[in-house]
């Protein structure tokens, strides 16, 4: 049955950066450890001082820059070597000169383990365990044991390993966290070991799950329902192989699906800000079908769905994807119809009427271009563009400013290639816009060119930054003729969106990117224009609505 105050432990910047590519430095440490504890995790898991020299200086700087106000620090090691006092031993020495609170040994549990990789005896063993427990315990520190392979074990010799776990709590360990080392358990063999332990030997148990059955998190929850009280998982899942249980996922469950209180509800608000914001730190973005704080979650595409939504979105949501600090998101594409095209252009913020003949319009458009090659699910900029051309009228004509012409050139000169971009443009009341730039590539100078001639007149141009730029083949069997679908994603000082464009040459697809880009930022300038342009039903649309 599962229990009250389960506590959260959060192992990313140890256990997470086993992640292949992964490399964190002191200071990356230190941010997201902030992020976590204003998360509301219990405990954070800041390395191995004494074996990493990098963790050794977290656990020092810790002291003076790390004012944590929900979580304890917590530092990994493991228990004396065989045939050692654990009062001499430099790496429990260790333990205690990091200042950690919470010390969270590993300790083997595997007969096999011990005998082979260890290469000492099962009773030395039970004796390393015991007083390297007893010794930090008397030192004044709480003390968590990590069993390791412990499910293995438990099927293995199913005594042994309960010996393991009682010479811990006896020693004085607070909690004895079972792991499933290699990721191999299933949700029902979790749930008999961890009821099995508990029965047998009356400790405080916790969990540990790796992902190499992907059923990580679900192996930590029936933990929790066989009795574990504290679980145990990194940001994102983070961790070497096929990674660990999702700590994201795993409070976000608990809280919302059992109503396990591992962190105040309130909280889970900050979810998916503190998930982005560590994602910015460690460099490794989160899948964006994460459950709860990937871009994906809640996002909807199919037109059953989009219909559906439009009614109730509790239809087809879990939740409401605000109590975890994620949106709602629509995706236009033809598979989507007009329900779609209403939703998306509610999310962007103007006030339509459903079944109207404008939405019509609009999901008309979307067909044509997607027919040949565009895609507007992942550039909400071309198609907040497209949608103010059937509101509002804003052609390309009635935008602040306009292309008379355009090339770009590409030179070796020497050892360097030179990529020039040359734009004619024309900006109501002065004087034709001729601007020259040089870049990288034909798509950095068109760039460079467009902010030469347009930044001084359009301040608000000057944040823009193009971040990202991808090439897609959307049909095939033309090979280098195919058109090509350029998306292109920009930062302009306040939020991150995209754009996109095609062509059969791939340098036009971009500039069709670019000047989407250009104009989207600036789209408040050319402002509605019911009058130039009327609509058939010009009640009912209005911006910001």
């Amino acid at each position: 049955m599962a229990v009250q105050g389960v506590q959260l432990y959060d192992t990313t910047l140890r256990d997470g950066t086993q992640q292949e590519g992964m490399v964190l430095t002191v200071q990356d440490k230190l941010a997201v450890a902030r992020h976590l504890d204003a998360f509301g995790v219990g405990f954070i898991e800041g390395g191995w001082p004494g074996a990493v020299p990098r963790d050794t200086e977290f656990f020092h700087r810790a002291r003076t820059e790390l004012a944590l106000e929900n979580a304890e620090l917590a530092a990994f090691g493991a228990t004396r070597r065989p045939g050692a006092l654990a009062a001499t031993d430099p790496q429990v020495q260790a333990l205690l000169a990091s200042g950690a609170p919470v010390i969270t040994l590993v300790a083997k549990t595997d007969v096999r383990h011990v005998e082979r990789a260890l290469r000492t005896s099962l009773a030395e063993n039970l004796a390393m365990i015991s007083s390297t427990v007893r010794h930090l315990v008397q030192a004044g520190r709480r003390v968590f044991v990590d069993a390791e392979h412990f499910f293995d074990a438990h099927r293995v010799n199913r005594a042994y390993a309960h010996e393991c776990v009682r010479a811990a709590a006896e020693a004085g360990a607070d909690t004895v966290v079972l792991c499933d080392t290699n990721g191999g358990s299933l949700p029902d063999q979790v749930r008999e070991a961890v009821a099995d332990t508990l029965a047998q030997t009356g400790a405080r148990l916790g969990i540990h799950c790796h992902d190499d059955t992907g059923c990580a998190v679900a192996n930590t929850l029936a933990a929790v329902d066989a009795g574990a009280v504290q679980v145990q998982g990194t940001a994102h899942g983070y961790g070497e192989r096929c990674g660990n249980a999702n700590l994201f996922t795993v409070a976000a469950d608990l809280v919302l699906k059992r109503g396990i209180e591992v962190l105040p509800a309130v909280r889970l608000a900050g979810l998916a800000a503190t998930a982005r914001a560590i994602s910015e730190l460690t460099g490794h973005p989160a899948r964006r079908a994460d459950p709860y704080v990937g871009s994906s979650a809640f996002t909807h595409k199919g037109g059953l769905h989009a219909s559906a939504l439009r009614v109730d979105p509790d239809l087809y949501q879990h939740i409401d994807p605000a109590v975890v600090g994620n949106r709602m998101r629509t995706l236009v594409s033809d598979l989507g119809g007009r329900s779609s095209i209403e939703l998306k252009a509610r999310e962007l913020g103007y006030t339509v009427a459903a079944g109207s003949e404008p939405v019509a319009r609009a999901s008309a458009r979307v067909k044509e271009l997607e027919n040949k090659g565009y895609s507007f699910e992942s550039a909400d900029a071309s198609f907040e563009l497209l949608l103010r051309e059937v509101l509002f009228g804003q052609t390309a004509e009635s935008q602040p400013f306009t292309v008379d012409s355009w090339r770009v050139t590409v030179e070796q000169r020497s050892d360097d290639t030179v990529t020039e971009a040359c734009v004619r443009l024309r900006v109501p009341g002065s004087e034709p816009v001729v601007a020259v730039g040089e870049g990288s590539g034909p798509v950095n100078a068109l760039d460079r060119a467009l902010h030469q001639g347009l930044d001084t007149l359009f301040p608000a141009l000057a944040g823009l930054e193009l971040t990202d730029y991808q090439v897609r083949i959307p049909t095939g069997g033309r090979g280098s003729a195919a058109p090509a679908r350029v998306l292109a994603t920009f930062v302009d000082g306040r939020r991150r969106w995209s754009t996109v464009g095609v062509d059969e040459n791939l340098v036009t697809a971009s500039w069709h990117a670019l000047l989407d880009a250009f104009r989207y930022t600036l789209r408040d300038s050319a402002g509605p224009a019911p009058e130039a342009a009327p609509l058939a039903e010009p009640v009912l649309f209005s911006p910001g609505g």
